[in-house]
Parts: structure tokens; sequence; C-alpha cells
């Protein structure tokens, strides 16, 4: 597996990643299949692993992904030492809905049980506001962050949804480096807004979540006729053409693609050695509107 550095730090990561969330939503597989994709994305050499407080059905769920990463982890017979986990907070789940809570209180509340769900026995690898919430300033949600850090919980920060002034308000409280908002083929916000632009200024890691453009527009990549002949060309999945799409976008981009089957993921994760040229690069973008 090819490695990236995380952010402006020293700590190598796999050049792409994986996202867990599938494990934990309303039409989740069962625990045992959860492992097993797990194990084989550990297998393959991912040592970026994302998941969040709110990855579950409900606020009665709370914290059910990262469980099952942390199950994962300890399961597997491999060397875990250097996988990075990404987890998040700052979002509810009532009735299975998302809505943004930046309540400082919440925040330092939910840090700890996030740590505590990941085994409670390291810093989080990678803590990121999962969105901001207009209720309160960001520097307000964030003063709970500096004292994770401070205290040993947290060990890297992120953010993610904000916008180029929120990042750089984000980084008066605490070092910030990565940033995960949504990007892919079909929503190219961050290109217009600044966003990635400033990632790679700034030298911050960039995770793009649905990165397939969601999951109805991931299973109808193949009718895409531009995709389908260019997928056809090098004998690989729409899907996997779109990851590497992403990864030639930007230095800065670490693409965390998920899915809760063992095939899927290992299609994905094989996007780290597709290699585009900038007229490949070109038709795609011709193909697609943002």
């Amino acid at each position: 597996m090819k490695t990236t550095t995380l952010g402006n730090t020293t700590r190598d990561v796999s050049a792409i990643g994986f996202g867990a969330m599938h494990f934990s939503l309303a039409n989740r597989p069962p625990e045992a299949q959860s492992l097993d994709v797990l194990h084989r994305v550990l297998d393959l050499g991912v040592t970026f692993i994302d998941t969040a407080d709110a990855y579950c059905r409900d606020e009665t769920d709370k914290h059910h992904n990262e469980r099952i990463v942390h199950k994962a982890l300890a399961t597997y017979p491999g060397d875990t030492s250097r996988v990075v986990v990404a987890t998040k907070g700052g979002c509810m789940r009532p009735g299975g809905s998302w809505t943004s809570n930046g309540n400082p209180d919440h925040l330092r509340r939910t840090i700890r049980e996030s740590h505590a769900a990941l085994g409670g026995d390291r810093p989080i690898s990678l803590w990121q506001h999962h969105a901001p919430d207009p209720n309160y300033p960001v520097k307000v949600s964030l003063e709970p962050v500096r004292e994770a850090v401070r205290e040993g919980l947290i060990r890297f920060v992120g953010v993610s949804n904000y916008s180029v002034e929120q990042i750089k308000r984000a980084r008066e409280v605490v070092e910030v480096v990565s940033v995960q908002n949504q990007y892919s083929p079909w929503r190219r916000r961050p290109e217009h807004n600044g966003v990635l632009a400033y990632c790679e200024e700034e030298g911050l890691t960039f995770l793009p979540w649905s990165p397939l453009g969601g999951s109805d527009r991931a299973k109808r990549l193949g009718q895409i006729d531009v995709l389908a002949k260019l997928a056809r060309e090098k004998d690989i999945s729409p899907q996997r053409l779109v990851i590497a799409w992403l990864m030639a976008r930007s230095p800065c981009l670490l693409p965390i693609p998920g899915s809760s089957r063992r095939a899927n993921a290992e299609d994905l994760l094989a996007a780290v050695d597709v290699s585009l040229s900038r007229e490949e690069v070109q038709r795609i973008d011709n193909a697609v509107s943002g």
C-alpha cells in the first residue's frame, strides 16, 4: 500500500483510507461481516479508518461504529500500532435524523465517550469536529477539543463541513491537520469555495466524504458512457475509476471510500494503484457536472 503524510504532521498513513459508516446505519450488516471486511481492509495495508460517534441508528445507539472499529482492531492478528482511527463528534441522531450540536458541554462529554468506545488506552488518533453549529461560535465549540488535546485524550484534530473562514477560526484555537468535506465528480464545491486550494497551500489533508456521489449514484456509474468506456479501457470498475480520479485531483486528497461488502472494499481500495493521465482526468471532468 502506498503511503502519504497526514497533514503537516510526521505521521504516515495509507494513501487511501476506509470509511466504516456502512457498518452502523439502519441497514447495517451482521457484526461478523463487518469485522471480516475491516480485517480484510487491514490485510490490504490500510492504516486510516474513518468513523464517528454519530455513525449509528439513533441516539440510543451512539458510538456503535467506534465500538465496531475498536473490536476489529482488537481481534486482528496483525500489527495495528500504526493504524489511525479518525472519529468525529458534534452531530446528533434524534430519530435517525442528523443535526449539529456545538454545545461545548456536549462535545466535552462525547470526546470522552469516543475515547472509551475506541478502547480508552491511548489518545484518539484524529478527532474531527463533525460540523459547525450556527448556535455556537467555532472558537467556543472547539475549546473542549483544545482541553482534550492537553489532557492527552486526542492526538490530532481535524474539522468537517467547514468553510475556509471557519477553518481559520478553528486554527486559532487548536492545531488542525485535516478537513473532511463532501467532494466527488458531482459535488465540486471545494474547488470553487477555496477549501481545496487552502488545504494544498497549508499542507492539510483533505478527506472527501461521499466520494462516489452517494450510494444510489454509485450503483449507476456504469450507465455514464464516458466512465463506462474509460473503465473498460483500464479493465477496472467505474467505482474504482472515480476514486482514482479523486486521487489525481490533488496531492492533499486522501479518499475514504467505504462498503459493507468485502469484494466492493477490495475493488475501491485498489484505486491506489490506478494512474490517470491529464487527458483521462479531463474526460471524466467533461462527462459530469459539478
